[in-house]
């Protein structure tokens, strides 16, 4: 598996719990916005890598420091051996978060069946109208993505569902129709664009703190759990 990354303690990327974040390279998703841009076409991905071996024994010795594990990317789903590297996770006591685009929706229901993962966090990154264009691929079959959502919906494992809110890419008609598609969520978050210096796309903006409560008002009748992230 190739790991570009350790967050060594992260008290947000698991709801409620003490983790670690594990970063994967790569990805098959071009979104303007991305705030992890290295990850996805950085030019050294498959050379500077950090060794399974160094993950493992970092895990070992925070085994009663820490309550899980978050997997993150980049793609994770994308990578070769995945299920035996969560497996090796999962046998040393962790809970495991798992951050994903939603495009691979046999392996999520193979994670989540066999109970490899314990929460997924799926990104929706625009209505289905726009979808495409906010994913930066021009020619995106949805299909796998509507079967992710709807697998999440049915309640098989722990999720949340987010979307990052650009003002380039997002309106209120397009939220209104997310959360149509969404309807019935346990969990929905809409998260604030922060330019992290590190987007594939530079000179995007954030709608304001005022706007983006705005924007979970008129959302609540159709998801009463929307949520806000990132702001102040």
């Amino acid at each position: 598996m190739n790991v570009q990354g350790l967050a060594k303690l992260s008290l947000l990327d698991y709801p409620g719990k003490l983790c670690c974040t594990i970063f994967t390279g790569g990805c098959n998703l071009r979104c303007p916005f991305c705030h992890n841009a290295p990850l996805v076409v950085g030019k050294d991905l498959e050379r500077q890598q950090i060794e399974w071996d160094a993950i493992i024994q970092f895990l070992k010795s925070r085994a009663k420091l820490l309550d899980a594990v978050c997997i993150s990317g980049g793609e994770p789903t994308l990578q070769n051996g995945l299920l035996s590297r969560i497996g090796e996770i999962k046998a040393l006591g962790f809970l495991v978060k798992l951050d994903t685009n939603g495009t691979n929706p046999q392996l999520l229901t193979e994670l989540a069946e066999t109970g490899l993962v314990d929460y997924i966090a799926l990104d929706i990154k625009n209505a289905p109208a726009k979808y495409a264009l906010t994913a930066g691929v021009e020619q995106l079959d949805l299909s796998p993505v509507r079967d992710s959502v709807a697998f999440l919906l049915s309640g098989t494992v722990d999720y949340e569902f987010r979307t990052t809110v650009v003002k380039e890419f997002h309106e209120v008609g397009d939220l209104l129709a997310i959360a149509q598609w969404l309807k019935g969520a346990k969990r929905y978050f809409l998260q604030q664009f922060v330019d992290s210096g590190n987007v594939l796309s530079p000179g995007l903006h954030a709608y304001s703190d005022a706007e983006m409560r705005y924007f979970k008002t008129i959302l609540q009748p159709v998801i009463p759990s929307v949520e806000l992230r990132g702001i102040g």
